[in-house]
């Protein structure tokens, strides 16, 4: 087990040294998609088409009472138990029956989570396709999977098939690094919100740092937003 990381590893730091001297700024490697390679920048220039019609990823009724914004990172263990332990059920009480609309926005921690920056543009692929919320799961579901990897590329584009997406399309969105900016530009919104660790949540015009569990969400959310009783 330790074998391919090792490797994986040397590949990491030897590509690594290669985009320096390029001055592309990328972060990672040239992992292969479909024979080509793909490099997630970090500092990407974010154009006015990344962000144009675009506030995140979002689920929910748009005339929803209220909107919670999530700040996570795919390679965060803490982000990876809310969703796959405390998400379901907040999906259920709190989105399915339109009491809030849920935005996820991404802020990978490069430093300590350099896969995290290539899974957020995985997930933006299959949005192309219509199919972000099954990859966004599939990724956190499988994280202990590719967390660990040198080059989790292959991973994601096996989520991908799993999901339904046209493989082809989506390896040529990911060989392209189309969204690059549109995370960049996700990254730099946390900054400016001062969040420093995921999940955090936005609610209510406040920060909630560290993640809660679906009763503290409901809680807050009865808090905020208060049903209305029956007549």
């Amino acid at each position: 087990m330790a074998k391919p990381v090792e490797r994986g590893m040397n590949r990491f730091y030897s590509v690594f040294a290669i985009i320096g001297v390029l001055g592309l700024g990328a972060i990672g490697y040239l992992a292969l998609s479909g024979g080509k390679p793909v490099s997630i920048p970090v500092d990407a220039a974010i154009l006015a088409a990344d962000t144009a019609g675009f506030r995140g990823y979002l689920l929910g009724s748009d005339s929803a009472p209220l909107e919670i914004t999530e700040y996570a990172d795919y390679q965060c263990p803490g982000c990876q138990q809310f969703e796959t332990l405390q998400f379901p059920q907040v999906k259920r009480q709190l989105i399915e029956t339109g009491r809030v609309r849920w935005r996820y926005r991404d802020f990978p921690l490069d430093q300590i989570h350099p896969n995290a920056r290539y899974a957020a543009h995985s997930a933006a692929c299959a949005n192309d396709q219509g199919k972000y919320w099954e990859q966004h799961r599939l990724i956190y579901e499988g994280q202990a999977e590719w967390s660990g990897m040198g080059n989790p590329i292959p991973v994601y584009e096996r989520y991908a098939q799993q999901a339904g997406l046209n493989v082809a399309d989506y390896s040529a969105c990911m060989s392209s690094a189309k969204y690059a900016g549109r995370i960049q530009a996700s990254h730099d919104e946390a900054l400016r919100m001062n969040v420093g660790v995921t999940p955090t949540f936005l609610i209510g015009g406040r920060l909630y740092p560290g993640g809660m569990n679906s009763d503290a969400l409901k809680r807050l959310v009865d808090s905020l937003a208060p049903v209305s009783p029956t007549p």
